[in-house]
């Protein structure tokens, strides 16, 4: 099945936002799209629902899913911890039969699916597995989101550099959060200058959209426009 797998160069770089965007592009072509988010961490606790996930919820709204909440996250915790740090902290192993059958109802549901990860590439999920796996699991190409400023050639280096060694494919490098009218030289020249060495192409660059408001399910035209491109050769 076609899809991605996003992934980041740290927590908190905006991967959320790209999945929902990516989601929200496909079903703009009339294609119906799943969203996976095997693990999640820092959930909020609902008097009806129990654990809940903020980023689950968003993708769900951006492909207007018909899957359940519980089916799109299988695994949660609370608390802002690793996975494996979450589960050993409240003697709750990760449930990899969940994480599998919630896999195969999903792909069941559409034509393309989305699997966002939590924090980098190398988080840990147990002792044996980090989202590395994941996507090695679900045989997914990445999507790697990174930020624009300064450290994001190091971040973004060593995360292609662990993807390559792991086989693992890289569809795309996005820089997120770009903000133009205020950007310094670092943040002007580095995507060019991870192009140069990754070997890669330039990666996209999404801007600060104001807009964006992932609590009211909003995600600006701005970051849309920016990933229509992508999208529209993913597509052919």
């Amino acid at each position: 099945m076609p899809g991605w797998f996003i992934t980041g160069t740290d927590t908190g770089v905006g991967k959320t936002v790209i999945a929902g965007a990516l989601a929200m592009l496909i079903r703009e072509h009339n294609r119906k799209v799943a969203v996976f988010k095997p693990v999640a961490t820092g959930c909020r606790r609902d008097v009806r629902l129990g654990l809940v996930s903020e980023d689950a919820e968003l993708l769900a709204h951006c492909a207007e899913s018909d899957a359940t909440l519980e089916t799109i996250n299988p695994v949660r915790y609370g608390g802002d911890l690793a996975p494996m740090t979450a589960a050993e902290h409240t003697r709750r192993p990760i449930d990899w039969e969940a994480i599998d059958q919630s896999w195969s109802r999903l792909r069941a549901l559409a034509e393309w699916i989305l699997v966002e990860g939590a924090g980098g590439l190398l988080v840990p999920i147990d002792r044996e597995h980090s989202m590395a796996d994941l996507a090695r699991r679900f045989d997914l190409p990445l999507v790697i989101v990174a930020r624009p400023g300064l450290g994001t050639i190091n971040h973004t280096l060593l995360t292609i550099e662990a993807a390559r060694t792991r086989g693992l494919p890289i569809a795309g490098v996005v820089i997120n959060g770009y903000r133009p009218d205020s950007a310094t030289l670092a943040e002007e020249t580095n995507p060019e200058v991870i192009a140069r060495l990754a070997r890669i192409s330039i990666p996209l660059i999404v801007p600060f959209d104001a807009r964006t408001d992932l609590r009211q399910g909003l995600v600006g035209e701005a970051v849309l426009h920016a990933l229509r491109p992508f999208l529209e050769r993913a597509l052919g």
